[in-house]
């Protein structure tokens, strides 16, 4: 079997990731910036490596085929990636797959700046490559809420949709893809339907048993005017199909309980 690399092992994404390639019977190195236990799975070996620094990298690479990339920071994202590139190099990785995000070549925002930068280093790299780009996590768009509804009244962004995906279905595709050979740049992915921001709120707070006053706002500026365009969709490849209120159904009530 591959020896897989997964970087952010211990994230929302890295998780599903590491489980799925283990499930496939991978021996699987699960990379995370503080030491974590792997020893109940015996084909998981943890490393403790911060990218930021690089420190502990090229033991965790030795050996290794395919390395998938889900760590992000919002700050030093690029340093980090030219890091995990020149080790992978070293280690003669054959394979590098990226998660990216919908829009990171529209939407001026500098988190997506950054992706897009990893993107090209990546594509720039020598590695054999490949880049997913995706839609918002179902996770995010509930962690946004739960921040919001600490507070009475939400303003909610008029004009936006969002197309939410699950992370499972994400990381199925990156292990798909990390199980074939180099395909450069794949068709994105995302959720079944775009909804509205406030329909996603208001769903968000009815299944957590929660009311807070919804007021449409108007933001102007370029960040915004992208949003309202649907620059961050993905609506020709809206491939998964857990919906938000799927997901949300899951989680039966725990949804909006730190804002009380």
């Amino acid at each position: 079997m591959t020896t897989f690399l997964v970087t952010g092992g211990t994230g929302t994404l890295g998780r599903a990731v590491v489980g799925r390639l283990l499930a496939a019977g991978h021996d699987v190195r699960s990379l995370s910036r503080h030491p974590h236990t792997g020893a109940e799975r015996p084909r998981l070996h943890p490393y403790a490596v911060d990218l930021r620094d690089g420190s502990g990298l090229a033991p965790a690479l030795a050996g290794v085929e395919t390395v998938v990339h889900c760590a992000s920071s919002p700050r030093g994202d690029t340093e980090a990636a030219g890091r995990l590139v020149q080790a992978a190099l070293a280690a003669g990785v054959r394979h590098l797959v990226y998660i990216s995000i919908v829009g990171v070549d529209r939407v001026p925002l500098g988190y997506y700046r950054t992706k897009l930068d990893v993107e090209r280093l990546i594509e720039d790299s020598g590695l054999g490559w490949t880049v997913l780009r995706t839609t918002q996590f179902h996770d995010l768009v509930l962690r946004l809420v739960k921040t919001g509804a600490r507070l009475p009244v939400l303003p909610v962004p008029a004009g936006v949709r969002l197309q939410p995906v699950d992370v499972r279905e994400v990381a199925a595709r990156l292990v798909e893809l990390a199980s074939g050979a180099p395909a450069g740049r794949v068709a994105d992915l995302g959720g079944p339907e775009a909804r509205s921001v406030r329909d996603l709120v208001r769903d968000t707070l009815r299944a957590g048993g929660r009311r807070r006053v919804l007021v449409p706002l108007w933001v102007p500026g370029r960040l915004f005017g992208a949003l309202r365009r649907g620059e961050c969709l993905a609506l020709g490849h809206a491939d998964g199909t857990v919906g938000y209120g799927d997901f949300l159904a899951e989680r039966s009530g725990g949804v909006v309980e730190a804002g009380r």
